[in-house]
């Protein structure tokens, strides 16, 4: 039997937050709540036209969600994350999708960096980097070599620093 594993890639609307929640506990777990990153997130409202995900004939079957946040230094950048994928759909180009739609709509908003926590193995094909040393500090612990960065503009050099939640982005609730 031949399965179908077209995909579209959309802007998430609020109707697709259970379908996303789904996709993010079946591949990370109860235990993304306890990320670091996860502090950035809580209380944070996401940036709603940087935010995409992917469906195919099953349902929603990748995600990727961006914040926006504060650095120390007083600039502002967006935070990546989560990004995941369904096994169905692993290898099929749906996350490089993701990432060239949501990286490209935060340099047309003007944020002048993307920053995130991951591998810079995984991460490096979208021109990710290892932050310089003590750059960025997060809310948490974080190993420092997790913390990358994408310039997206000149401005971005200036920032560093703790981010934080913007007070504009919080939500009640």
């Amino acid at each position: 039997m031949v399965q179908d594993r077209s995909f579209t890639i959309v802007q998430e609307g609020p109707e697709d937050h259970a379908g996303v929640e789904a996709l993010y506990d079946a591949a990370f777990g109860p235990g993304r709540f306890v990320k670091t990153a996860e502090r950035l997130r809580e209380g944070n409202a996401r940036i709603p036209e940087a935010s995409f995900l992917a469906r195919d004939s099953e349902g929603v079957c990748a995600a990727v969600r961006l914040w926006p946040v504060e650095t120390g230094s007083g600039g502002r950048a967006a935070l990546l994350g989560p990004l995941a994928v369904a096994a169905r759909q692993r290898g099929r180009g749906v996350a490089f999708g993701l990432m060239e739609r949501s990286i490209g709509v935060c340099r047309e908003l003007g944020f002048p960096a993307v920053i995130l926590v991951g591998d810079v193995a995984y991460y490096e094909r979208w021109a990710f980097r290892r932050a310089q040393a003590g750059r960025f500090q997060l809310p948490g612990p974080v190993d420092p070599a997790r913390i990358l960065v994408r310039d997206l503009s000149p401005d971005a050099a200036v920032l560093s620093g703790m981010l934080s939640v913007p007070r504009t982005a919080l939500v009640s609730g």
